[in-house]
């Protein structure tokens, strides 16, 4: 009999995958579980991911889209008259705001880096493309200390159980920005030179 063609397995699998991690966590996820949580022959998984880290790898990597398609939605990151401040700070509420599973699911994966060196450099995709915008509206330096702020507020979010405060984080990111210099090449409120008497 041949052999059905099914070109959709391959992301049924990674599917299935991020609803193990889901359900079970890094710990629950094998090649037999997610064969099982897919529908498919357990030899289906490995031949598509010989390894676990390399199902964790395409995993985490189309986690990494969730927050990739939030910040698209909002045009006004990149507009160089936007409140940027202001903007992370709501982008980052919709991101976690309602149900935070999908958001918990993320850096479980995310976090799975620290032990699975495999995973390094999909966990820093997310990070270098985030980067890689906000360096558009301020700095290279800038963008990852706001990076490291935005992940930083998230996870306090996540492990507290605390209500996301938008007002707090967009207090927090406008210190980090950069107040444009004036005209005359000084900060708002700078004072004149001195001059000799």
């Amino acid at each position: 009999m041949p052999r059905r063609h099914d070109p959709e397995r391959r992301q049924r699998i990674i599917d299935a995958a991020i609803r193990v991690v889901g359900q079970k966590g890094i710990a629950g996820l094998s090649h037999r579980t997610v064969a099982a949580e897919a529908d498919v022959p357990l030899g289906s998984t490995t031949y598509h991911f010989a390894t676990l880290d390399d199902l964790m790898v395409a995993a985490l990597r189309q986690a990494n889209e969730g927050f990739a398609r939030v910040v698209a939605a909002h045009p006004a990151l990149s507009d160089p008259e936007a409140d940027l401040s202001g903007e992370l700070a709501r982008v980052l509420g919709e991101w976690l705001g309602g149900d935070h599973t999908g958001v918990e699911l993320e850096y479980e994966l995310y976090l799975a880096a620290l032990r699975r060196p495999a995973l390094r450099p999909v966990a820093a995709e997310w990070a270098e493309g985030v980067g890689a915008l906000l360096a558009a509206r301020t700095d290279p330096t800038t963008a990852r200390a706001l990076v490291a702020v935005l992940d930083g507020i998230c996870l306090q979010v996540l492990l507290t159980d605390t209500p996301y405060d938008e007002e707090y984080a967009r207090e927090v990111l406008t210190r980090l920005i950069p107040v444009p210099a004036t005209r005359d090449g000084r900060g708002p409120g700078s004072h004149p030179p001195a001059t000799a008497g």
